[in-house]
């Protein structure tokens, strides 16, 4: 068997693995707009921690931006963190129009923005055992890049609507293979030039407000969680923002898990997304 054909199977089979999960039902939905994809989805925490204090861990879903790919597809691995303790705000924003478009400018920035200064409100209603103060965000692939980006929003240009006077109230973010770095995403033409679609026609002049590499320093806590044999988002996409966030004098944790690929960082069922996990828990406590 060629490397090449053991490399797809093996991909394949961490994609199957991943979606043949059935959809883990939340505890409550809250809406932070009028649009049915301005919700969030809590799941109130179980097992051990769950009591009063519990941190609470933002979820943000992946998928390229697409509008094939919503939330449902990350709740197994919401709940899974549900069932270590922790309580989880699991968030759907607008995407794609259709097809394979990639997001929509502004309203895919305009619904991560909302939701996370609803966050606040929405969670001490829905999840009333968290500490406000104890919180860490999260993403995989597309939702890594949306993840680092709220973190980053007191860094945005000035004049962005977007931009916050100050850092948000989190401990931490946990990147899951994210797309961190536009300019090499677009040089590998990572998810078949999704980042690219996601600006638009106005790519260079919208490149400073939506670029994670180019919103540096945050002095947020990051850690970055790659495969090492990761296609979808090449490791030199996160390798890249890693670099970029040390010249800007960060000090972004970065674990590569080898021979690991895009899917088993949120797929319950692989050990991947039990040490992203514990990347969590490292920042929540």
């Amino acid at each position: 068997m060629s490397a090449a054909r053991s490399a797809a199977e093996r991909e394949a089979a961490e994609e199957t693995s991943l979606f043949g999960h059935p959809e883990a039902a939340p505890d409550t939905t809250s809406a932070y707009g009028d649009h049915p994809d301005q919700v969030v989805d809590f799941y109130a925490p179980r097992g051990p921690g769950a009591a009063p204090g519990t941190p609470l861990v933002v979820v943000v879903h992946g998928g390229a931006w697409r509008a094939a790919y919503d939330r449902r597809h990350i709740s197994p691995f919401a709940a899974f963190l549900a069932g270590r303790g922790f309580a989880v705000a699991s968030v759907e924003y607008r995407r794609g129009s259709g097809g394979e478009v990639a997001g929509r400018w502004p309203d895919t920035f305009d619904d991560i923005a909302a939701a996370f200064d609803a966050l606040p409100e929405l969670a001490a209603a829905a999840v009333p055992e968290v500490v406000p103060g104890r919180t860490v965000f999260t993403g995989h692939s597309a939702g890594g890049h949306l993840a680092l980006w709220a973190a980053a929003r007191h860094v945005l240009p000035a004049g962005s609507p977007w931009r916050l006077p100050g850092p948000p109230p989190v401990r931490g973010v946990v990147a899951l293979a994210p797309v961190a770095d536009f300019a090499t995403a677009a040089r590998l033409d990572v998810c078949g030039g999704a980042a690219a679609q996601l600006l638009g026609d106005e790519y260079e002049q919208r490149l400073p407000h939506a670029d994670p590499a180019a919103l540096l320093p945050t002095g947020i806590a990051t850690t970055l969680v790659q495969g090492s044999a990761d296609t979808e988002v090449p490791p030199a996409v996160t390798e890249a923002y890693a670099d970029a966030a040390t010249a800007a004098g960060e000090m972004p944790g970065f674990t590569l898990i080898d021979e690991v690929g895009h899917f088993p960082l949120i797929d319950p069922s692989a050990a991947a997304c039990a040490l992203a996990a514990e990347e969590i828990t490292q920042l929540a406590w």
